[in-house]
């Protein structure tokens, strides 16, 4: 049936009878288009430029239509007439085609009949800056926008006027100044003055925009040049001379450069001529010098240039000729610009934006340090009650982390809320741990009291049992612990500065915690207790204060409160049964600096080694473990100035 319809189509078309939806009078569009046929047929993009620009600046209604049919390959041409069409596939064989004009079908016709036009990326990148015309003025805000942030991608100086033009007749406040934005950034690059250009830039002074520097670096951008002579030429824009030898320029690499350039034979190692004077040995003699006589540099030297003089060995240069020959020459930084004016302005700007990043780097490092401070307090925060009361070392304490952590994975699997889940898990997290501390201290703590180390290994085992029974119960692969939405995403100050919401939420969790500590040991009869056994043990007792009782409810509190500060860190964290491990270390470090048994101490504790570990990361950001080491050495050396720590303990205990 497809056979009999073609064949009937042809012999219409040979008939001399007009085809099917083609009109006597040819609408504007498909005249442009016929007038570039030839252009358009040849699809060379160093040749279609000009039919790309006969169809922008037509002001036909369907200009935009056809660039973007063009672009997006869907443009047909038809063999009988040439003229041209988009379509849309209907099968393999069949096309429904449209008419640029009126945008309507005009039928199915088969795919045989016409010409799919194919441009490649380079052609279809120039309809794309074509199109930036229409799509700036699009009434959709949307289109506008995404067509400025291809322009801030591919923009060239082809699109000033056109941005230029838009800018007057836009009536959205925001778009209109990321369009003003977008026409200095491309008048740096494509201004027609270097004044316009340096006028631009000034606009920007102290400017954090990643796309600020994406447009000034260019601009600054160097090669390393070399001329004969004491000097560069005078018409160059020269950013500095170059001396071999220096950590600028190396001595190899300078000497590469000159040979690279014809200016100079390679450099003659010693191993290739040894090789050359080997391969070229006769009757007792290498290039006119006895073999015998090679025992020195200098006759090496002479044998080598009789080689080459012979044609038996190709030019090379002796250390002397490489001395004389980086003597003899100039080597010097040319900017890419040749403007010195222009180069001068990128400079200053850039001079002022590199001031303003500093000093926002340092407020994002503060911002770094204050989150990692609130992790390690909620996490050391329990160690300080039960260290500090007890004098427990608690090897367990990272473990008590690792079940909150868990036990926040668990209530989110019954619960699908992330929000309702989270706020389950809270004082679920507090429950299991503060059970968990109490029943540690019943069955193993209380007998080992006085006695630190075997404290400390049974602590120790305890750990590693727990970490075991995880591992039984959940796996060894991380568990995720999934925050809610309205936690996702970070909050951006500029392109410097910015912190997730899910540290802020950290932060702000630590600072409740913070106050819910002061108030229980102030103003609760459990703080009473606990602060008077913990300045004088013997003296509570005899006041009516049960130790025993006290010990039991303090080590169960901190436990608890590990649980919650492992429900907080498994939301950023990787929830493993290693998960404590990470964070024990730091949590001992946190309680002994800051002063074991206050929490104003713990607090400082964790800010103090919150800020030193970001700022030792910062000089060395490609070696963590390094960083902490460091951090561990200096915790050390100041053990030793303040043993007691930031705040030390006062009361008789303070002696023990």
């Amino acid at each position: 049936m497809i056979r009999l319809f073609r064949a009937a189509l042809l012999l219409l078309t040979l008939a001399g009878w007009p085809l099917p939806t083609l009109s006597q009078d040819i609408a504007p569009i498909q005249q442009v288009l016929q007038d570039n046929r030839d252009l358009i047929e040849a699809s060379s993009r160093r040749t279609i430029q000009p039919a790309i620009d006969a169809i922008r600046d037509s002001d036909l209604d369907a200009a935009p239509l056809v660039l973007e049919k063009w672009e997006a390959r869907e443009m047909w041409q038809r063999k009988a007439d040439g003229h041209f069409f988009y379509a849309e596939e209907v099968d393999r064989d069949t096309l429904d085609v449209f008419d640029f004009a009126t945008a309507e079908s005009i039928g199915q016709f088969p795919d045989d009949d016409f010409d799919q036009l194919k441009p490649n990326s380079g052609i279809r990148a120039l309809i794309a800056s074509a199109l930036v015309r229409f799509q700036l003025g699009d009434p959709d805000p949307a289109r506008r926008m995404a067509a400025l942030t291809a322009l801030a991608r591919n923009g060239n100086e082809s699109h000033l006027p056109i941005l230029r033009d838009a800018i007057e007749d836009e009536t959205d406040p925001a778009i209109r100044a990321q369009k003003e934005r977008l026409e200095r950034l491309l008048t740096i690059s494509f201004g027609a003055t270097d004044e316009v250009r340096v006028a631009a830039m000034d606009h920007f002074r102290g400017d954090l925009g990643v796309d600020v520097r994406a447009a000034l670096n260019p601009i600054l951008a160097t090669r390393t040049m070399v001329v004969a002579g004491d000097s560069p030429p005078g018409d160059i824009n020269v950013a500095r001379e170059l001396r071999p030898g220096s950590d600028a320029l190396s001595e190899e690499a300078a000497y590469a450069l000159l040979v690279s350039n014809g200016m100079a034979p390679a450099r003659l190692t010693p191993q290739d001529q040894r090789n050359a004077l080997s391969a070229n040995l006769a009757d007792g003699a290498v290039g006119g010098v006895p073999v015998g006589d090679l025992s020195t540099t200098e006759a090496r030297d002479r044998a080598y240039e009789g080689l080459v003089l012979a044609g038996l060995a190709p030019p090379a240069a002796t250390g002397e000729e490489v001395e004389a020959a980086l003597e003899a020459h100039t080597f010097y930084d040319q900017y890419a610009e040749p403007s010195a004016t222009v180069t001068d302005g990128a400079r200053e700007v850039l001079r002022s934006i590199e001031r303003k990043v500093g000093l926002h780097q340092f407020l994002d490092l503060t911002l770094d340090a204050l989150s990692l401070a609130s992790i390690y307090f909620l996490a050391a925060i329990g160690l300080a009650i039960t260290f500090g009361v007890m004098g427990v070392i608690n090897m367990a304490h990272g473990e008590f982390i690792m079940m909150g952590a868990y036990t926040g994975y668990v209530v989110q699997q019954i619960v699908p809320d992330y929000t309702v889940s989270i706020i389950i898990a809270i004082p679920c997290a507090f429950a299991v741990t503060f059970a968990a501390g109490v029943a540690m201290e019943r069955l193993v703590i209380r007998w080992l009291y006085h006695r630190p180390l075997e404290t400390l290994l049974a602590t120790f085992g305890i750990s590693i049992a727990l970490q075991q029974i995880a591992k039984n119960i959940f796996g060894t692969q991380a568990r995720p612990l999934t925050s809610p939405g309205w936690l996702d995403g970070a909050l951006v100050f500029n392109d410097v500065v910015g912190i997730s919401y899910i540290r802020i939420a950290i932060f702000v969790l630590a600072l409740i915690f913070l106050g819910f500590i002061l108030f229980l040991m102030k103003k609760t009869r459990l703080g009473l207790e606990t602060r008077a056994v913990t300045q004088n043990r013997n003296m509570a007792a005899s006041m009516g204060i049960n130790p025993d009782r006290v010990n039991m409810l303090t080590f169960g509190l901190g436990s608890g409160i590990a649980g919650i500060a492992g429900v907080a860190i498994g939301l950023y964290a990787k929830v493993t049964s290693e998960l404590g491990q990470d964070y024990i270390v730091a949590s001992f470090m946190t309680v002994v600096v800051g002063g074991v048994g206050n929490i104003w101490g713990t607090l400082l504790g964790a800010t103090m080694i919150g800020f030193l570990q970001k700022g030792i990361e910062w000089f060395n950001p490609s070696n963590t473990l390094a960083a902490q080491t460091y951090m561990i050495i200096f915790i050390i050396i100041f053990i030793q100035f303040r043993p007691r720590g930031i705040i030390a303990l006062k009361g008789r205990a303070a002696g023990d």
